[in-house]
């Protein structure tokens, strides 16, 4: 892949563009805002020391990248186009069938939407809506490596794979879903437990910060090795996930989750706020953005170090 096609520059499409550069890629942006080329190239430059640290591809260069003075002539020489418009679907739908009018047929049009499905975004595209997919990934994406492909209504297996390939890559490790549903696989476990921390704030039993220290101590180092299912086959023993389920199975009937949001009061909204808040301890979100990424730097070198699996893996994510 020689260049990417970056539509919308905020936090995601940004992360893009930074991957994109640090993969030895060009890249063509094009934001409405006129701020939006001095914000990006701020962006990239704040990312590069941790791209540095995390490895550059060759020819990586942080200026091989230009922003265009209109969509048409964003995508004219793309391989690839990433959509990163707000997350609302008249919106998304208006651009998306832009792009599908300009660009190329055979150029693949991913969007980062992390809700709507394809089948959602295709509905105004007439000219290729097959090649219309959800590329959803995660934030910083110059860093995390996950990206959901989902395919809609008009998508043939041959987008997905072509998909694949292309986001491939990017250094970025594709998880087809498999059908399509809203907010895709990641974001809806990562809501269920935002949910149930949201109800241990508002019933007063924990702070932010210890939750988040129930999550960072516990689980959650289990999981950047082993995810959900893997980690409790090992909670069964000799005998796995079998056992684990017999043993522990009917606990789940048990009222534990609270399985709906509790309602977003004020009140729960400054116990939330001021939480996060005493956690900052005064840092500003540059520093804290910064201290995530050289812990993610590490940890991905961890994680690829310890899951040696994860090269063969690649043939069915």
């Amino acid at each position: 892949m020689k260049q990417l096609s970056v539509i919308g520059t905020g936090v995601i499409g940004n992360g893009w563009i930074a991957r994109a550069l640090a993969q030895g890629v060009h890249v063509v942006a094009f934001d409405p805002d006129p701020s939006a080329p001095e914000r990006t190239r701020a962006f990239v430059d704040n990312a590069w020391a941790s791209l540095s640290a995390h490895g550059l591809a060759p020819g990586a260069r942080p200026d091989n990248l230009r922003f265009a003075s209109s969509l048409e002539d964003a995508v004219q020489e793309a391989d690839l186009i990433q959509e990163n418009v707000p997350e609302r679907l008249a919106l998304k739908r208006e651009i998306l069938a832009a792009l599908d009018r300009c660009a190329d047929p055979s150029v693949l049009i991913g969007s980062s939407t992390s809700g709507f499905k394809p089948s959602e975004l295709q509905t105004e595209c007439t000219r290729a809506p097959g090649r219309v997919i959800v590329a959803h990934p995660f934030n910083p994406v110059y860093l995390l490596p996950l990206v959901e492909l989902v395919g809609g209504n008009a998508t043939e297996a041959h987008h997905i794979e072509r998909g694949r390939a292309l986001y491939q890559r990017l250094a970025m490790r594709p998880l087809v879903v498999r059908k399509e549903i809203e907010g895709h696989l990641a974001d809806r476990l990562m809501e269920a437990l935002w949910r149930e921390a949201l109800h241990l704030v508002n019933d007063g039993v924990a702070t932010t910060e210890e939750i988040d220290a129930a999550v960072v101590y516990g689980c959650g180092l289990r999981w950047s090795l082993m995810g959900t299912f893997l980690t409790f086959h090992l909670a069964g023993g000799d005998a796995g996930m079998r056992h684990m389920l017999e043993q522990f199975g009917p606990a789940l009937k048990l009222p534990w989750t609270k399985l709906e949001a509790p309602e977003l009061t004020n009140e729960l909204i400054e116990r939330v706020v001021q939480g996060c808040e005493h956690q900052a301890a005064g840092r500003s979100i540059a520093e804290l953005d910064r201290r995530r990424d050289d812990f993610l730097v590490e940890l991905l070198g961890l994680v690829q170090k310890y899951w040696p699996e994860a090269e063969r893996l690649e043939g069915r994510i």
